[in-house]
């Protein structure tokens, strides 16, 4: 097999016990990347690196395995539900934490959608629900209209949201008549559907994925887009700017840029919170009006924060964004920035 850091021979065993067979790049994919110009960049996101097979992984500071209140259905937050329904991707992504990095079997497949069903039905303070997993659209479009079947009923939810990739990674997904009906299905119900797509790169909005964004926006289904800041790969506000103007154009809100994670041995895509403020005033420089719709956030076990500036002081000031305690949402708080630091975790206490 080609990895990054040359060609390495691989044994069956290798394969099962890495489960690199289920984690491949789609030709369509490979052929995009070239053609865009920007495989050198593109190509890290897809190719593994020796570094992550010796890695044990286990150091994620996202808070979602605690977060599992029923097997394949997170509740981190009191109005959102995540519903992880399959394990399955279109492609291989090396900052995928939940399933590859993280060291973890990805066995938080939903398990028991009335199970689900039933616990939804106890929270009416739930509002959304976004399916996830892995990539929703890997499965079948019988077997997400069996989802709709549990969801649709409650009055409480006004959104359902499917996480995917596949916009960038298979676009001929979603020339299929069925993924109108799934949206219209959920418009008759008198819910929002809302696609959260996953392009961290401009030389991923392929002709393709555009003419389907276009097509499903006509039609009243709503994108919203999150974009991983990754080293080597779209750590350059001239990138940025563009895929976020791209985005707009095209019917697509950029809503978040994502500081990753910080995962044992997977610190290749890491990117220092101070190259990244100078990325987010970069990218704003370059945008104007409502193109500035993004806000620069990191995931961590307490919530969603928002990394607002460097100040002259010498610290990092964030706003909690989402939070399981409602009166921290909106705050503003600072840590001592910390050179080098990447992960709130990595700077002092106040």
């Amino acid at each position: 097999m080609n990895f990054i850091e040359g060609t390495r021979a691989v044994t069956a065993d290798d394969l099962e016990a890495h489960s690199i067979t289920r984690y491949r790049v789609t030709s369509s994919y490979r052929e995009q990347i070239i053609n865009s110009g920007y495989y050198d960049q593109l190509k890290l996101i897809v190719e593994p690196s020796f570094k992550e097979f010796e890695s044990p992984g286990n150091l994620d500071t996202s808070g979602e395995h605690d977060n599992t209140v029923v097997p394949g259905f997170q509740h981190k937050y009191a109005q959102t539900g995540l519903l992880l329904a399959t394990d399955r991707c279109a492609s291989y992504c090396r900052y995928c934490f939940r399933k590859r990095i993280v060291g973890r079997d990805s066995d938080e497949i939903a398990a028991d959608l009335g199970e689900i069903a039933r616990y939804i039905g106890g929270h009416p303070e739930m509002t959304n629900v976004l399916v996830s997993g892995g990539d929703p659209f890997v499965l079948s479009t019988g077997r997400l209209h069996e989802i709709l079947d549990r969801l649709l009923s409650f009055p409480h939810l006004n959104s359902i949201r499917f996480g995917t990739k596949m916009l960038a990674y298979a676009p001929k997904r979603f020339e299929d008549p069925g993924v109108v009906a799934l949206f219209q299905r959920i418009h008759d119900a008198r819910k929002v559907g809302m696609m959260v797509t996953h392009f961290d790169h401009i030389g991923e909005i392929s002709v393709d994925a555009e003419r389907n964004i276009r097509a499903l926006c006509a039609r009243g289904v709503q994108f919203l887009n999150q974009t991983v800041l990754l080293a080597k790969v779209n750590d350059d506000p001239e990138i940025l700017a563009a895929t976020f103007a791209k985005c707009h154009q095209i019917g697509m809100r950029p809503y978040y840029l994502f500081q990753g994670r910080p995962v044992k041995g997977a610190s290749h895509f890491q990117v220092p919170l101070r190259r990244g403020l100078e990325i987010a005033h970069g990218i704003n420089q370059r945008l104007s009006g409502i193109e500035k719709t993004f806000k620069y956030i990191m995931s961590h076990s307490t919530g969603k924060i928002e990394i607002l500036d460097l100040g002259a002081d010498g610290r990092v000031y964030m706003r909690y964004h989402q939070n399981k305690t409602p009166e921290k949402i909106g705050k503003i708080f600072s840590r001592p920035y910390l050179e080098g630091a990447c992960w709130l975790d990595d700077l002092a206490e106040e």
